[in-house]
């Protein structure tokens, strides 16, 4: 009878496959709906037939109609898949409140993460906050690869499918040695930084010959070796103020109609978070 069906031999699709059979009282018509072959439609009726013990269809010419026991079946159907549908909602959307996963890049993470972060846990108490730092490109790749949530960037996100919840402009300037005679060596950051990109580019285009690049996985070794005459590079001076480099080096800022990069913080398209109004309208 209906109500001994064994629950944990049917799933949710079985019953989408016998409401949409239902609806359109026609295997193929189904399987068009259902974008699978009729064969797959008519083995899924066949697999709920033998779980429920009846006969949910009669075979007419035009294709298929309810039996009775069908008919009485189809109500309590569309109730599972309501009542599943918002269980799955309700679960996704606590779920969205309860966790947050932010990226980050390095030079965001020494200026703004942490009172960010600590805002949101006191805001937020019973959210779990993780965070996970690189370059603009590391991190955007976490983004659309759905393993972070939210992200703070360096520029303008170049996908389409990043919306900007939040622009923070920044000071961009070239940093060099305050001793004279500084060797045309550029100091960078890990590949895929957005600001040793467009140092490089802005070389190129001035015509500065650059005898070579040094590549170092911290920022603070950057703008250490730079202090004791080793090169140059190109970074926020809200870096350089945070980290107490602004009174051991040269600091030349940048026109902003030269370099406007300003730090964004993003997010999916298919997935805003539902805090965004209150991410868009958070101090940083």
């Amino acid at each position: 009878m209906i109500g001994d069906i064994r629950k944990n031999d049917m799933d949710l699709n079985l019953l989408k496959v016998f409401v949409s059979v239902a609806n359109k009282k026609s295997i193929s018509l189904a399987s068009t709906e259902l974008k699978c072959a009729q064969s797959n439609v008519t083995s899924r009726i066949k697999q709920l037939e033998k779980i429920l013990g009846l006969e949910l269809f009669y075979r007419v010419p035009k294709g298929v109609i309810l039996t009775e026991q069908g008919e009485r079946f189809y109500p309590k159907a569309l109730e599972i898949i309501h009542k599943m549908e918002d269980a799955i909602v309700s679960i996704t959307e606590e779920k969205s409140l309860s966790q947050l996963k932010v990226g980050s890049t390095e030079c965001n993470a020494v200026v703004r993460i942490s009172p960010f972060l600590i805002k949101l846990h006191e805001d937020f108490p019973n959210m779990q906050l993780e965070l996970f730092t690189g370059t603009t490109k590391s991190v955007t790749e976490l983004l659309l690869d759905y393993k972070v949530d939210i992200a703070f960037i360096s520029g303008e996100p170049k996908s389409d499918k990043l919306i900007v919840l939040k622009k923070i402009e920044e000071e961009i300037a070239i940093l060099e040695p305050n001793s004279e005679n500084t060797p045309n060596v550029t100091l960078t950051f890990k590949e895929g930084c957005v600001y040793d990109e467009f140092l490089k580019e802005y070389y190129k285009q001035k015509d500065i010959f650059v005898e070579k690049s040094l590549s170092f996985g911290s920022l603070e070794t950057i703008l250490s070796c730079i202090k004791v005459g080793m090169g140059k590079s190109l970074l926020p001076t809200s870096i350089v103020k945070k980290m107490g480099y602004d009174k051991d080096i040269r600091i030349t800022v940048l026109p902003k109609k030269e370099a406007n990069i300003p730090t964004c913080l993003v997010c999916r398209k298919d997935y805003i978070p539902k805090i965004s109004d209150y991410l868009k309208n958070m101090e940083l």
